[in-house]
């Protein structure tokens, strides 16, 4: 059963790679989109036959591969992966349909799709160290090619900074992952064999400092986020709802998975400088965000902000925290994705994303009223208004760090203002206002270029209002992975005991 979530786009994309030379990009798009679309059912019959109260691996396949490596095929689903999972088969069924009918070498880049939505499903679903490695550097070519063939103007430098910075994510994490297991004395890579509580302290903080680094990049933070700007604004718009809205969401599952879940001592050693650079990644992003002029630079810069959210809440390791941190990866992912979308639909219809340049695009005669709304709409989530996933998602992650390090989360409470700060400009200057000439006439909008903003802006509301649709499947979970010990663990090393 998890299996199909690797195989079938990897068939899908081969599909597409022998269709007739010559065709317009028409027909290798549908059959791209139907490929994503029956992975995305198939994905939702899977969270339907999902039992949310077993903490353990579900569906689980295990077959040997090379026993003198100690690599196995061994995949499994969880209430953290299973998320994420739906998340990658929505937004790759959205990014498909998003894509330019015409574009060039349409079989080659439907097949890039469909062949990293296989990379993203092996990694979420692997649980195997060696193999979650293979998926993580697998989907690395996918995209660095997505980015230098149909990106913009500097695509191959973005491309190339994608590539370098994600390949030493992925030799540190090949390094820890190595040390984990030789260290430790397990004879294969298998999750469930591993102990690291033989390993001394000092050992697994270096491994642990590898693994953080690594995903790290890959999240990203601060000082290690400078690509992703650079990719975004290269990128076309489904690209950049994929690497916003799924590929991002590695980094935050390796640290959950592999730092704070395989070694929870060290990680309680270092949780108090791991909420630090949540707060400096929260501000940075947030104020890197306010000083763009770019409309997607500016969507790109959130994204880093929000991500300090995730490690904040990660460092906290308290059962509330770890699932604001699932909460934020879903909610980001939705969020972003259709910010991104958005800014697409702009960027086609007037031909420029410069704030200086477009105003007045509410006008409801000739401007993007339906379009506008939809930003308000999006920024307004994003922002953490209540009623919408953005909201709750944040207000979880701020409950359950609060207890743990108080300062830290109502410095990045700082952070929520100041997002509201830069999308208020965001809005204010290119949706309000007289009609600025360069945009006066502008290309119809169809409501198919609307339609998947607004199936994401309704599951943006509906998760708002009903988060227990959304945290079901994760809560069990995550309370066993965050257990009493490695509670007790954390608060003893931030907190002296009271003398008296």
């Amino acid at each position: 059963m998890l299996s199909a979530l690797i195989f079938a786009p990897l068939l899908g994309a081969l599909l597409v790679g022998l269709l007739p030379a010559g065709e317009n990009g028409k027909i290798s798009r549908r059959v791209a989109l139907i490929a994503s679309g029956l992975i995305f059912l198939w994905t939702v019959f899977l969270a339907s036959q999902f039992i949310p109260g077993e903490v353990n691996q579900q569906f689980s396949e295990f077959l040997p591969w090379i026993n003198a490596l100690g690599l196995n095929y061994n995949l499994g689903v969880d209430g953290l992966s299973l998320p994420l999972l739906l998340l990658n088969g929505l937004l790759t069924a959205i990014a498909i349909y998003s894509s330019n009918e015409s574009l060039q070498r349409p079989r080659f880049y439907y097949a890039l799709i469909l062949i990293l939505s296989a990379g993203v499903a092996g990694a979420f679903l692997a649980q195997d160290l060696l193999l979650f490695f293979l998926f993580y550097e697998l989907e690395l070519i996918p995209l660095y090619l997505l980015i230098a063939i149909w990106g913009g103007a500097k695509r191959g430098y973005a491309a190339t900074k994608f590539l370098i910075y994600t390949a030493v994510s992925g030799i540190l994490i090949l390094a820890s992952f190595l040390g984990l297991v030789w260290l430790s004395g397990a004879n294969s890579f298998a999750l469930t064999g591993l102990n690291t509580t033989v390993l001394p302290l000092a050992t697994q903080l270096i491994l642990l400092g590898g693994i953080l680094i690594g995903f790290g990049i890959k999240m990203p933070l601060v000082p290690f986020h400078t690509w992703l700007p650079d990719a975004h604004v290269e990128a076309s718009t489904p690209i950049s709802v994929l690497l916003a809205g799924v590929l991002l969401k590695l980094g935050t599952y390796g640290l959950l998975r592999f730092g704070m879940n395989l070694l929870p001592t060290a990680w309680a050693y270092l949780a108090p400088w791991l909420a630090v650079w949540a707060v400096v990644s929260v501000l940075y992003g947030s104020s890197c965000a306010i000083a763009q002029t770019d409309m997607k630079k500016m969507v790109a810069y959130s994204s880093i902000g929000h991500m300090g959210y995730i490690l904040l809440a990660a460092a906290a390791a308290t059962p509330l925290s770890t699932l604001g941190a699932v909460m934020q990866m879903i909610s980001h992912g939705l969020i972003s994705a259709m910010l991104f979308l958005l800014v697409g639909v702009v960027y086609q219809k007037a031909g420029s994303r410069d704030l200086s340049v477009i105003r007045g695009l509410l006008n409801p005669e000739r401007g993007l009223p339906v379009i506008g709304s939809l930003m308000i709409l999006g920024v307004m989530a994003s922002a953490g208004t209540p009623g919408m996933v953005g909201f709750i998602s944040e207000f979880i992650v701020f409950r359950g760090s609060f207890a743990v390090f108080p300062i830290q989360t109502l410095i990045s409470m700082i952070g929520t203002g100041l997002t509201a700060v830069y999308f208020l400009i965001l809005v204010n200057r290119a949706f309000f206002g007289r009609l600025s000439e360069q945009v006066m006439s502008l290309p119809r909008v169809y409501w198919s270029d609307r339609a998947p903003a607004m199936l994401l802006a309704g599951l943006i509301i509906i998760f708002g209002i009903q988060p227990s649709w959304l945290v079901h499947w994760s809560e069990p979970t995550v309370t066993a992975m965050v257990n009493v010990e490695h509670t007790v663990a954390t608060v003893s090393v931030h907190h002296t005991p009271d003398k008296s």
